[in-house]
């Protein structure tokens, strides 16, 4: 099972403890595929250090623990426009499609509504949590 995390899964990973922190071991554990792209790193290190103001050497230690749990850095080369109202969201949509994924795990209520892309699930952490046994 391939995925793509939303960076906002990515980020309630690390400033919460939680259900997304669980999706993150569980992808270093290799219970499924992590897959990521450019955009979405980019947009984590914004996050992290503009939003959160989380410092230098804390953003690199988060990097260091997404690299453990990501298998496939992928390229996006097809561009999606005008999907959703954020252009950014079209970008994770890219990554998605780029990647192949299964799921789309994101806690974007744009990207919900759309429920699937193009072969890729679109789901709540909540509802891709629910996918394992344990």
């Amino acid at each position: 099972m391939k995925a793509v995390f939303d960076t906002n899964v990515l980020v309630a990973a690390f400033v919460a403890e939680g259900i997304c922190s669980r999706l993150l071991m569980r992808a270093r554990r290799r219970q499924f595929t992590l897959i990521t792209c450019p955009f979405i790193l980019g947009e984590l290190e914004r996050i992290l250090t503009k939003k959160f103001l989380v410092a230098r050497g804390q953003a690199r230690e988060v990097f260091r623990l997404v690299a453990q749990a990501v298998e496939v850095n992928v390229y996006p080369t097809q561009v999606i426009k005008g999907v959703v109202r954020d252009p950014d969201d079209d970008n994770v949509l890219a990554c998605a499609l780029a990647a192949e994924a299964d799921y789309l795990v994101t806690g974007d209520a744009d990207l919900l509504e759309l429920h699937e892309f193009k072969g890729t699930s679109i789901v709540s952490s909540k509802k891709f949590e629910l996918l394992f046994e344990d």
